[in-house]
C-alpha cells in the first residue's frame, strides 16, 4: 500500500514540474473547433517549372 503513495507522490511531482516548466505554454482548456482554433495551414508549395522545350 505504502508503495502505491510514494508511486503516486513521485508521479504528482513530476506533474507539477513539467506544468511549471511549460508556464503560458500549456493549453489546459480542452479541444478547439471552428474559429478559435489556432492552427494554421501551411502554404502550398510552388508549382515546379515546365520543362523546356528542345529547339
Amino acid at each position: 500500500m505504502w508503495k502505491l503513495v510514494v508511486g503516486f507522490v513521485i508521479f504528482a511531482a513530476i506533474a507539477l514540474f513539467v506544468i511549471s516548466k511549460g508556464g503560458d505554454k500549456i493549453d489546459m482548456s480542452g479541444e478547439k473547433h471552428g474559429t478559435e482554433a489556432t492552427h494554421v495551414p501551411e502554404p502550398a508549395p510552388a508549382p515546379a517549372p515546365a520543362p523546356s522545350a528542345p529547339k
